[in-house]
């Protein structure tokens, strides 16, 4: 009993704020990487390093050797290999204004161009007729912009309609939104190697996740196949939107500027509703 007063009574308050800012670092870290390849690999690692504390204490110097080199010169390889995951956990860091800016939204008017958004988004699933839009915020999309067709115009429902329409020249591929203007139709996105994307989700859902795997992008997806409305941010999915919560989340998107997400209180009303959540 004794020792154990002792020990408390060595542990500073830093002591605690130590420990608890190490254990929120490798929540993340984990949150960010799990459902990618790069969990795997951080598996792998930590096997390595069981292995060569273990080979240590066995004093199998060869062993030890062999892995204490992999580790040494295995940096530049994990620096690269690691590379999108890097570049995600970077930009969650500074994406530090969403809580401050979904605490000071107040104003509850729907802009203009949200209508128009979610009249094209509803006739879009009436008729079954794919879509995949993309809303560009803070890290820039112009490599994929470029891969398509740059438009620059305004934001109109039919517009939007005419784009998607089967057969004509811009329906294949994504739109990328920036603000109030179209920036570009028919652009190709990355698709997202995560082993948990639900098997029926085809190509044009895998490529609205991944898009958002790589930037802070918001993408919006609508099936051809039942006019299903998505919503894909952060590496993850939630599927089966009603209009009206679409317009909501599109609201508090141009509300705070194109900014950070503020979208949970929306996603945690809709998951009653019936959304199928996929994680990263």
């Amino acid at each position: 009993m004794d020792f154990i007063l002792k020990f408390f009574e060595l542990i500073r308050f830093k002591d605690i704020v130590d420990v608890a800012l190490v254990a929120i670092m490798f929540y993340y870290v984990i949150k960010i990487i799990k459902g990618t390849r790069a969990e795997q690999l951080f598996k792998g690692i930590l096997v390595i390093l069981i292995l060569t504390k273990i080979s240590d204490l066995l004093r199998l110097y060869t062993i030890k050797w062999i892995f204490s080199n992999i580790m040494n010169f295995g940096f530049i390889a994990i620096l690269i290999v690691f590379q999108p995951e890097l570049r995600r956990g970077l930009e969650f860091l500074g994406r530090t204004s969403s809580i401050k800016n979904a605490l000071l939204n107040k104003d509850n008017k729907v802009p203009s161009q949200v209508t128009e958004i979610v009249d094209a988004v509803a006739s879009l699933s009436r008729q079954k007729i794919g879509a995949l839009i993309i809303f560009e915020r803070k890290t820039g999309l112009d490599d994929i912009a470029d891969t398509g067709t740059r438009l620059d115009s305004y934001i109109s429902s039919s517009l939007l309609i005419n784009i998607f329409i089967p057969n004509t020249p811009l329906h294949d591929g994504a739109v990328i939104i920036k603000g109030d203007r179209i920036k570009a139709a028919a652009c190709f996105l990355p698709l997202s190697d995560s082993n948990s994307i639900a098997k029926e989700l085809g190509t044009r859902h895998r490529a609205g996740i991944g898009v958002t795997e790589r930037s802070d992008a918001l993408s919006l997806i609508v099936s051809e196949e039942n006019g299903s409305i998505s919503i894909a941010e952060n590496g993850e999915i939630r599927r089966y939107l009603d209009i009206e919560t679409l317009e909501n989340i599109l609201t508090s998107l141009y509300s705070n500027s194109m900014d950070d997400t503020v979208f949970t209180k929306f996603f945690a009303r809709a998951k009653g509703k019936g959304e199928d959540i996929e994680n990263e």
